[in-house]
């Protein structure tokens, strides 16, 4: 697995990292509960994941490099050559697609002159095609190292990476803003805050559309796996 690596840097993790590796392990009974953090460590060291890290994870879990890599290689939040200090995701998945966002794909691989998983020649930008954001309420949908821009058009998108690349990056739609770096972003998923979770907003309108329809019904969560006597009359009585 480690061969399928390109460009990999010969850099060894550092002493700091390795000891952040050991503090993210004391937080799991079992140690090898801690693999996916860890990665997301080497991540935020070295920007993608690489042999070294591999290595060095394996080493501490008292597991296989094979092992390591067959999770890294599994997940597509992790990387495996160096990419963009911002990774910009467009969802193209059915309901995407159909408001816009393989249009938006198109439209940012001609703007950036880049393929899908291809870097701009700044190394700034990284763009791919994600199969679903799991925000079909905003679509369409892309995200920035993993934070929401909604409701997106062509020339919102082509403005969003533009900002990007010229020192700006902006506020995500729902998050702390402005939005973080690759590598920042893999140290807050690592398990490191930067103490920014509870800034900017959350959940959207259109997310919270149930929820406001289920109070003005006056709807109640069941008790014990029961029903509520208002959805008991609803459904004519019946049990």
């Amino acid at each position: 697995m480690i061969e399928e690596v390109t460009g990999a840097s010969e850099r060894s993790i550092g002493p700091d990292t390795i000891a952040e590796m050991r503090t993210i392990m004391a937080r799991y009974p079992q140690p090898r509960s801690a693999l996916l953090p860890m990665l997301h460590l080497v991540q935020a060291e070295f920007g993608y994941v690489t042999p070294a890290g591999i290595e060095a994870c394996a080493a501490e879990l008292g597991i296989t490099t094979a092992e390591v890599a067959a999770v890294a290689t599994f997940y597509t939040m992790y990387k495996r050559r160096p990419i963009g200090d911002y990774h910009v995701g467009v969802c193209t998945n059915t309901l995407c697609a159909i408001m816009g966002g393989d249009a938006i794909f198109a439209a940012l691989q001609e703007h950036l002159g880049i393929g899908n998983d291809e870097t701009t020649a700044d190394g700034l930008v990284t763009l791919e095609h994600i199969e679903c954001n799991a925000a079909c309420d905003y679509a369409p949908v892309l995200m920035v190292n993993w934070e929401f821009f909604d409701d997106q058009t062509v020339q919102s998108a082509r403005d969003l990476v533009d900002r990007l690349r010229a020192g700006d990056p902006p506020d995500p739609t729902r998050g702390a803003g402005p939005v973080c770096t690759w590598r920042e972003t893999a140290r807050v998923l690592a398990g490191f805050p930067d103490g920014r979770a509870h800034e900017g907003p959350s959940a959207g309108p259109a997310s919270l559309v149930g929820l406001r329809r289920a109070r003005e019904r006056g709807d109640e969560a069941p008790d014990d796996g029961r029903r509520t006597s208002g959805q008991h009359a609803q459904n004519g009585g019946s049990s």
